[in-house]
């Protein structure tokens, strides 16, 4: 359980101009607030500014509904995209697998050490396998059979779940299914997965045989939201580790899952913590 004093997130977009900043700054200071972390980044191909200030809650003369309403009429002139969170609710996180382990139990004990402030309403599969290790950690377990016949029924089912979850985030941990695009179109920013980095390349079964057999000298891990558009949503995090020609393909695979765990737990601690700020097919990451 998180020990850190509460704190209200403000994370902000909005084109590009002077005064912004002091904008923000003078709002907060005018309502006594003790901004604790702040960022900010200017995009000059798209003309557009990136804002994200930590805030003390307990300075704030104001309470979240009344910061909000007064905030939203500064935000306007600016043409502003903004959300505020508040540190005291937890962001509710449904993970979806199959049959590849690896994922959930590192964020199953992420979440259990208290490394992972959240909760975890359910976890949903298209396969039985994990059933007694979610169950075990006190979890909804969904079975939610996915087939070539009855694909439209089970993403509604996972719909459904999801929304009864009041989910604020679905991971794909080591999903191997390929989500319905009006699934996908429904929760924009919500959904974020993990794959091999390999991509465009070496699609299909077994990629790190096929990396293998080209002699591929780094292997990693890309964090990406989803979209409509397989394995193309825009990207929250990525990494890579150097391997040689003495590794085995077992080498190989053992590797990129190690990645690609360290990989989906950032990608998702940034999106939890609104460090992640979307514009078209890119990505602001406040680390």
């Amino acid at each position: 359980m998180s020990t850190s004093p509460r704190r209200y997130t403000l994370s902000l977009s909005c084109p590009d101009r002077v005064g912004i900043v002091a904008a923000v700054s003078n709002f907060l200071a005018e309502h006594s607030g003790w901004i604790t972390e702040a960022s900010h980044h200017a995009e000059t191909e798209s003309q557009l500014f990136f804002m994200r200030q930590e805030i003390l809650a307990d300075s704030l003369k104001l309470d979240i509904g009344a910061f909000r309403a007064k905030f939203a009429r500064l935000a306007a002139p600016f043409e502003m995209k903004w959300r505020i969170s508040d540190s005291a609710r937890k962001k509710r996180v449904v993970i979806l697998v199959s049959k590849q382990e690896h994922c959930l139990y590192d964020l199953l004990g992420r979440w259990h050490a208290g490394e992972l402030d959240i909760d975890i309403p359910c976890v949903i599969s298209n396969h039985e396998t994990f059933r007694g290790l979610v169950e075990w950690h006190g979890i909804p377990f969904h079975h939610v059979p996915v087939t070539p016949d009855t694909k439209a029924e089970a993403y509604a089912k996972v719909e459904q779940l999801y929304r009864e979850a009041e989910g604020d985030v679905m991971v794909l941990a080591r999903y191997m299914q390929i989500l319905a695009p009006d699934l996908c179109d429904k929760f924009p920013g919500q959904i974020i997965n993990i794959h091999h980095s390999f991509l465009p390349s070496f699609v299909g079964a077994k990629p790190y045989h096929q990396a293998f057999q080209r002699g591929v000298k780094l292997i990693g891990a890309t964090c990406h939201f989803v979209t409509s558009e397989l394995d193309q949503g825009p990207i929250i995090e990525q990494d890579v580790v150097r391997i040689d020609h003495s590794d085995v393909p077992e080498e190989l695979v053992r590797s990129g899952k190690d990645v690609e765990k360290a990989v989906l737990a950032r990608g998702l601690r940034f999106h939890l913590e609104d460090r992640v700020l979307i514009h078209g097919n890119k990505t602001v990451v406040f680390r």
